[in-house]
């Protein structure tokens, strides 16, 4: 088996990716992150698709990018399963898959003896025969699969696989991927925005911002303890940034968040977080408990499995921070509150609920 270990510089007229990431053999990274976050641009250059501007790219003991060195392609042993199957529509599920096999030398009756097996690993071995045109959009990303799996990549790109499915493809298409890609130990690399593929799938996760890695770690870790924005949005959590203070937090425009932390200095670099259910929603200044408690304005009502996410957007005068806070609320408490976008109310939030972290 074989790891990765990139350290990759592009430069653009506005952007700059810098990143080291690594992948130990048979481990799954998960890549998350923005819009123009660097993501594409960092699978570009694993794949051999892109020069990065400085910096080396390792397979194994194998050096593909870098000290003068760019291995093609179709050469450095990387396989892509992408968004959408992008299978050869004039060949059978047998033929695309037999087809990476055959281009490397393998004589046709073992290709295709890999492929049947393959096709079977990934439960299509019905659909040998078929074209594309005669499948589903979850069979043919099965295939797919299979396609990418059959040269025996030392390195397996997964861009968004699961995205161009539907609601009920997806789910099934993920238990497969993490039967097939664990049980065969293979080294992978998963970009993704959705939380759900990086906890079933991925063993650890870095997280990319305007080029810079920003968070990295045990998968299960960072979606649970998210540091920047962006991990607490995919994870489903509101993240207020500031420093450590006595009491918990204190943001930029000098209000104390109060919450649980431990082991963190007074002014560093610090976040708050805590889920929606855990806010409180009023028309007016609650009396009693709760400690964190600020005016916001609906800026947003989302369907959110059972209950309902109230959106808050930041009140004239009022602290800036509160921009894109979420509380989920019942059907009947939206009711109550009369609550539609630009209504003014109150959010609340007890000290208990709140998790201060070091910010990454």
């Amino acid at each position: 088996m074989s790891g990765l270990a990139a350290r990759i510089v592009v430069r653009r007229p506005s952007f700059t990716l810098e990143v080291d990431v690594a992948a130990q053999p048979g481990e799954v990274l998960a890549v998350l992150g923005p819009n123009g976050a660097g993501k594409s641009t960092l699978l570009g250059v694993l794949a051999g698709l892109l020069r990065p501007d400085d910096g080396t790219v390792r397979l194994g003991d194998r050096i593909v990018t870098g000290d003068g060195v760019h291995v093609p392609p179709h050469r450095r042993g990387v396989g892509l399963l992408a968004q959408q199957a992008m299978l050869f529509p004039h060949l059978t599920a047998l033929a695309n898959v037999a087809f990476g096999p055959r281009a490397q030398g393998v004589a046709r009756q073992e290709a295709e003896e890999r492929a049947r097996e393959l096709l079977a690993a990934v439960d299509v071995a019905e659909l040998a025969d078929r074209r594309p045109a005669q499948m589903s959009g979850g069979q043919q990303q099965r295939v797919a699969l299979a396609r990418a799996l059959a040269p025996g990549p030392e390195l397996l790109l997964l861009d968004e696989p699961l995205a161009a499915l539907d609601v009920d493809s997806a789910p099934a298409m993920r238990s497969l991927l993490r039967r097939v890609v664990k049980d065969r130990k293979q080294t992978a690399v998963l970009v993704t925005h959705s939380a759900l593929d990086a906890l079933v799938l991925a063993d650890r996760v870095v997280v990319l911002t305007g080029g810079s890695v920003v968070e990295s770690g045990p998968a299960r870790e960072v979606l649970a303890r998210p540091r920047s924005p962006f991990t607490a949005r995919i994870a489903g959590l509101d993240l207020v940034p500031g420093e450590a203070c006595a009491d918990g937090l204190r943001t930029a425009d000098g209000l104390v968040v109060a919450g649980l932390s431990a082991g963190l200095r007074d002014g560093e670099s610090a976040v708050a977080v805590f889920p929606p259910s855990a806010v409180a929603v009023y028309n007016s200044r609650p009396e009693g408990s709760p400690r964190n408690v600020v005016p916001v304005r609906l800026a947003a009502i989302e369907p959110h499995g059972d209950v309902v996410r109230l959106r808050a957007a930041a009140v004239a005068g009022g602290p800036a921070w509160v921009d894109g806070l979420a509380a989920d609320v019942t059907p009947a408490a939206v009711a109550d509150l009369g609550a539609e976008p630009g209504v003014e109310l109150w959010f609340a939030v007890k000290a208990t609920e709140v998790q201060v972290h070091a910010a990454g």
